[in-house]
């Protein structure tokens, strides 16, 4: 077994990075990586970001991608292990290999679906449970009542070249607090415009007196028919008024008008106002994926591969 660790993935390297996750998602029934490390890999990656491949021969036995420095100097990223090859203390190693790598910061590992496998590789590795993310779903057959927008209030939709500026700032202002939305920047949505699923007719944006106020950016899955609320943003000083509830239901009957007949959403099980609105709109908990964290390795710890380099795990 030899490992690898990069900045940038080349092309042979990108492929079979996502060969390898197709692989894992068949075998737990659940994706090991969120689209947004799935379109870093696919973009081949930016050198703020460090990924680790454990290769036996020509095959990449396991990954472990950890994005660039979080808000409080820590990592965060995702990990998995060819199913093949799993059970032989390949997870281990790769956590092994990009504590060292990142240094004395915080390591934090998403552990897709909640599976009993990462818990277990999370307690062997040291890492502790630190949140969780839920996924809920509804169908889109049951009645969806007209949404109730507050006064001043009307709803449009995005227009590529126009749109990025105000859509960008508002996201920064509605999720200050968030640690992955709150920190778009114009690549992370230029990225998403070129996507196959992108869809300006929904992406709803609320205006007042001219002013972009809230939005929600409504995603349609080719892979299975199914409808996402991807995100929906409201202005700080709009809260409280009903607007986040009517963008929602505006998103939903738009979906249903496409024939979509169910949709989901991601939220934080700790945001109780929002799993209250959702659950009032007729949306339940399905399943969760979980944030795994691991304190900060001992400076006289750390003695990293170095990027490109190779070493054979213990």
């Amino acid at each position: 077994m030899r490992v690898t660790v990069q900045g940038r993935l080349g092309h042979n390297d990108t492929q079979a990075v996502l060969s390898l996750a197709q692989a894992a998602e068949a075998a737990d029934g659940v994706g090991p990586l969120s689209e947004a490390t799935q379109l870093h890999v696919r973009d081949g990656g930016d050198r703020a970001a460090t990924n680790v491949l454990a290769w036996h021969g020509l095959s990449l036995a396991g990954y472990a991608h950890l994005g660039a420095a979080d808000p409080d100097g820590g990592r965060t990223g995702e990990l998995t292990v060819q199913p093949s090859y799993r059970r032989h203390g390949l997870g281990k190693a790769l956590t092994r290999v990009a504590l060292a790598e990142v240094g004395p910061v915080p390591v934090r590992f998403w552990a897709h679906g909640d599976l009993a496998a990462a818990a277990g590789l999370a307690r062997v590795a040291g890492f502790t449970r630190v949140r969780e993310l839920w996924r809920m779903h509804r169908q889109l057959e049951a009645d969806l009542a007209e949404p109730r927008l507050p006064p001043g209030v009307s709803i449009g939709t995005f227009t590529p070249g126009e749109d990025e500026g105000d859509w960008l700032a508002l996201n920064g202002r509605a999720f200050a607090d968030h640690p992955e939305q709150g920190r778009w920047v114009m690549a992370d949505l230029a990225r998403r415009e070129q996507e196959p699923w992108f869809d300006t007719a929904g992406f709803l944006l609320a205006r007042r007196d001219g002013a972009l106020v809230g939005f929600h950016w409504t995603k349609t899955h080719v892979k299975d028919g199914t409808g996402e609320v991807y995100v929906v943003g409201v202005d700080p000083a709009e809260q409280g008024n009903g607007l986040g509830r009517a963008l929602t239901v505006a998103g939903l009957r738009y979906l249903r008008g496409e024939g979509v007949g169910e949709a989901f959403l991601y939220v934080d099980a700790g945001n109780a106002a929002a799993i209250r609105m959702y659950s009032s709109l007729g949306f339940t908990h399905d399943s969760t994926d979980v944030v795994y964290q691991h304190p900060p390795l001992r400076q006289d710890s750390v003695v990293p591969l170095g990027h490109g380099e190779g070493a054979q795990p213990e």
